[in-house]
């Protein structure tokens, strides 16, 4: 016991030395970063580590990447770690939170995905070295405090928005410039 003590204390040290101090409100243990809502988690490559940082939930929730089962945040001591395997860069990890109490699904990535079409899982890059931050709400239409079960990953990313945002952001910026450029003859 008192390894894994010492060991999620180094862990949430260096994630404070390295974040700057990044505030950890009234929790004991990490919770990802506001603006992460939606993101997908991106495989880079080799094998992925999934280690248990903590939670503060009345429900029991189980932690699947797809049909296999990887934490139960009131089971699992803080600081375990399991191996999920080796993926391929670029490979989305669909992580799934089951509410034992409730019944529902919630999945990290955008709130389509979701019964109650809000985001339950916030996706934070590089909280540590080459390690994914990841926090989920588990009540179907909130309070949103993603602090229901975090998790961390190694050899993962956020994803980045996705190739036809960018194309309609450029559209959104040509239309607005093309706008500008027909006031700008007719004056």
């Amino acid at each position: 016991m008192l390894h894994i003590l010492t060991h999620s204390v180094m862990r949430l040290a260096a994630a404070l030395i390295i974040s700057g101090g990044v505030s950890l409100s009234a929790y004991a243990f990490p919770i990802a970063a506001p603006g992460s809502e939606g993101l997908k988690v991106i495989a880079t490559g080799g094998e992925i580590i999934a280690t248990y940082e903590g939670n503060s939930a009345s429900f029991s929730n189980d932690l699947y990447l797809g049909s296999t089962f990887i934490f139960n945040n009131h089971a699992t001591p803080v600081g375990t770690s399991v191996s999920l395997g080796t993926f391929a860069a670029g490979t989305e990890l669909m992580f799934r939170m089951h509410v034992n109490n409730t019944g529902h699904d919630f999945f990290t990535g955008e709130a389509s995905r979701n019964p109650d079409s809000h985001e339950h899982a916030r996706v934070q890059s590089d909280w540590l070295p080459n390690t994914t931050l990841v926090s989920f709400e588990d009540l179907y239409n909130g309070p949103f405090d993603y602090n229901d079960l975090s998790f961390s990953f190694s050899n993962t990313i956020a994803a980045v928005p996705e190739p036809e945002i960018y194309a309609m952001f450029l559209a959104g910026l040509g239309l607005v410039g093309f706008c500008a450029r027909r006031r700008k003859q007719n004056v």
